[in-house]
């Protein structure tokens, strides 16, 4: 049986730049007590672009750095919760924008840990002969569903997308994706909402953050154990950019003293399905993984649901 791995990556970000100074415009807050609070300094936030003009924007990049074209890719599954079509799909509209023809296109939505199913799902798929190249994407549009006088969350989150170039390995070649842990909490799943015909997002920070900082670091421990990685050889976590204060919650507990911790939030803000990708496709064009690296990804958020899986870096 085939297994699968990363053959490549990309990334897009609108132009524009919001600083916590231009929040503090909005309603009351300031620079120090956004940064102590969630670790932000800044966010990019679309103006015309979609959900699907950034997912495709993202893709293609991935796909070009791939070595591949559009003709070799037969599938492509998106993973988003904010965009504003139900049909068609994002993933048909990144098809078409990008001139792939016939592939399985399908969009799935467990909010932030959406990127990690994603590819769990389409590693699978792979394994199980139905594809052999697909695009794997997460992409955001969380301007559009931001309420801009709540201070609590208008501070957190924006807009961008990631993507993937997942293929299947060659005969022998060693699988450089590991097996997923996925799951959810769905008693919880009202500390985070989007709900309605015309939502903005909601959400009990206080209740995340415990749920984050007590209940994740053992599964994202379970996903080493699975890939047959002790966490002190991963050389990278790229964990969803939630919460600076949440991921150094998680890196404590999984004892983690060498790899390098992903903190994209900083300067990008929250983009849940976006936000591992994201942060990953940006690691690597910067080359601060070595290529064929361990490295742990680990989504986790609204619904509560969470996902992750040892990859080898492209």
């Amino acid at each position: 049986m085939a297994g699968s791995r990363i053959a490549a990556l990309g990334h897009y970000q609108p132009s524009r730049v919001v600083t916590n100074e231009d929040i503090a415009q909005l309603v009351e807050t300031n620079d120090e007590w956004i940064r102590d609070r969630v670790g932000i300094a800044s966010r990019r936030i679309a103006d015309g672009e979609s959900v699907a003009d950034m997912a495709a924007a993202a893709a293609g990049k991935a796909l070009a750095n791939s070595g591949l074209t559009a003709a070799d890719i037969d599938l492509v599954v998106v993973a988003t919760c904010s965009s504003a079509d139900r049909s068609p799909n994002v993933a048909c509209r990144v098809a078409a924008k990008l001139g792939i023809t016939a592939p399985g296109a399908y969009d799935l939505n467990t909010a932030c840990s959406g990127f990690a199913y994603a590819l769990g799902t389409v590693d699978h798929a792979v394994r199980a002969g139905a594809s052999r190249n697909a695009l794997v994407i997460g992409a955001e549009k969380l301007s559009d569903i931001v309420d801009w006088t709540d201070r609590s969350t208008c501070i957190i989150f924006a807009d961008g997308a990631g993507a993937a170039v997942v293929s299947a390995t060659a005969e022998g070649e060693p699988s450089g994706i590991g097996p997923v842990v996925w799951g959810s909490a769905p008693e919880r799943g009202d500390a985070v909402r989007i709900e309605g015909w015309r939502p903005s997002i909601q959400q009990e920070g206080q209740s995340v953050f415990r749920w984050a900082t007590t209940e994740l670091a053992p599964l994202a421990r379970l996903a080493c154990e699975r890939a047959g990685v002790e966490p002190s050889e991963l050389a990278a976590f790229v964990p969803h950019q939630a919460n600076t204060r949440i991921i150094d919650g998680i890196v404590k507990r999984l004892g983690i003293s060498n790899a390098i911790i992903a903190k994209d939030i900083v300067e990008s803000g929250n983009t849940s399905a976006a936000s591992v990708p994201l942060a990953l496709s940006k690691l690597v064009e910067r080359r601060e993984v070595p290529s064929g690296a361990p490295v742990l990804l680990f989504g986790f958020g609204g619904g509560l649901t969470y996902a992750g899986q040892v990859v080898r870096c492209p």
